[in-house]
This record gives C-alpha cells, structure tokens and sequence, in this order.
C-alpha cells in the first residue's frame, strides 16, 4: 500500500532497504553539523550550500535544504530589543539624501550609521556601527556602557582612520540626538561628509544597518549569557572582524564576503 501511495516499486523499496549508506552524503551531513555547530545555529539553506560549494563540488540550495532536514539541521532566530533612537530633540535634522538607494558603485561613497543596545549581566553595553553600503563592510565601531555623542564619534573615527575617504561621503544615520548634536555634525564637516537622515519613526530607510544588527543578534548573540561587559566585547569583535566582514556571504554581493568585495573594487 505504501509503495502505491508514494508510487514506488516494490523492486525499488526493498533494494534500497538492503543499499550500503552513500559516503558522500555521510560525508556532507558531517560538514553540514560542524558548520552549523561553528555558526552558532545561524545558517539557512543559501549559506549552507555556498558553505558546502568546494573547488570540485557544487552543493544548490534544494539539496542543502534537503540535507539540512534529514539531519535535523534549524536556524535558529531570537532576538532582544531596546528602544536606542530618541529623535525628541530640537537639534538639526538633515534631509533624507540616501532615499533608500542601497546599491552603490563605489567603496568610501555611502556610509550608514546607527546604535543597538545589547544585554550583558553587568547591564545594557550600546554598539555604535559604520557600515560602507559598496561592500557592506563594518568599516567603524564603538562598544560602550553609555549613548553619548562620544560612542558614534568614536564609531566614526575608527572608520575614517582605516578608509580614508575623500570629500563628499554621503553620512546616513537615524535621527538619534547623538547624530544630530552639534559635535556630530562638526565632526562630519571636518572630514568633508554630507549629513542625511531617516524620516522620523522609518526604520526602512536605514534598512541595511538595521540588518547588520538584526544578523548580530540572532545569528551570533542568541541563547548567550555574557558574564561581564568585556565578555560581550570580545564576542562582538570575533563577530565583526572575523565573522560578518571576513566570512559570511552575503545574497546582495553575490554570496561574496565584504572583504572579497572590497578587494575587487
């Protein structure tokens, strides 16, 4: 009866019960489990099949998703959240340039920028981040206890210090009173950057960098306890510097990592 319903022979059903187990597919379910083990539970189907794709082996996305489910395979997505953006101020608010055109030509022309609070057991820490829209690069960042002016300045000198752009970088940001201080904006002026500014209450309009956080949080921090504020810290850097920049690819760079992009620019 069960080879009628799933229209299989019966020739077929009892050859495959006395069949020796493939090798290859042992072999790429062991991959599979230690790539999900070393990406913390984060990968879908798309990352696993390029995590699998070798110089003489190609894996698609309708295998890996296959595998994926015979080995019990999941991503896993939680996320904590806090309100960081206090636009309630009577500082200046810049015009949206940025318009929600994410594709740029060009490294060092566009940078996002934005704050996310994340839990550790000595209480909320705040990471400020740059992120370049050419490559998708964190080209800046800053970890702190506190959401002064002087956490995304500091964000934003890291990243002038390693990029050097030139004049005329379009500087988009949410409107958070830490962005529209006056220090801020001197401090954009003094390296040539054009300010631009999310409509109020639109995330959408900082979509990448909203994205960049989203990925932290449930592809690397969920289900993890840090014990001190240094804890979180180095957890963060392994996940920007060797993680997000260096190795995960990314659907809108042609499963490329950013710093593969960035060497091809």
């Amino acid at each position: 009866m069960l080879c009628r319903v799933l229209g299989v022979s019966r020739s077929g059903f009892y050859d495959w019960c006395v069949r020796a187990p493939d090798p290859a597919r042992i072999t790429l379910i062991g991959r599979m489990r230690r790539i999900h083990h070393r990406k913390r539970h984060s990968y879908g189907s798309r990352r696993m099949a390029a995590a699998l794709c070798t110089d003489t082996s190609r894996v698609g996305r309708d295998k890996a998703r296959r595998l994926m489910r015979e080995a019990g395979i999941e991503c896993r997505l939680r996320r904590r959240f806090r309100v960081t953006t206090d636009s309630e101020h009577s500082e200046y608010v810049a015009t949206n340039h940025l318009n929600r055109c994410f594709s740029v030509a060009r490294p060092d022309r566009v940078w996002v920028a934005d704050i996310t609070a994340i839990w550790a057991a000595s209480g909320w820490q705040y990471l400020a981040a740059v992120l370049d829209l050419y490559d998708r690069q964190i080209v800046g960042w800053a970890l702190a206890g506190h959401m002064r002016t002087t956490l995304v300045a500091s964000a934003l000198q890291m990243a002038v210090g390693r990029r050097q752009p030139a004049p005329g970088l379009m500087h988009h940001s949410d409107r958070g009173c830490q962005y529209a201080s006056g220090d801020y904006r001197k401090l954009l002026r003094r390296h040539g950057m054009i300010a631009s500014m999310s409509r109020r209450g639109n995330c959408w309009d900082n979509a990448v960098m909203e994205r960049f956080f989203g990925s932290l949080k449930t592809e690397w921090l969920a289900g993890r306890s840090y014990p001190s504020a240094g804890a979180l810290r180095q957890d963060v850097i392994d996940y920007i510097e060797l993680e997000y920049n260096s190795d995960r690819p990314h659907f809108t760079l042609a499963m490329k990592t950013p710093r593969e992009m960035a060497a091809v620019a």
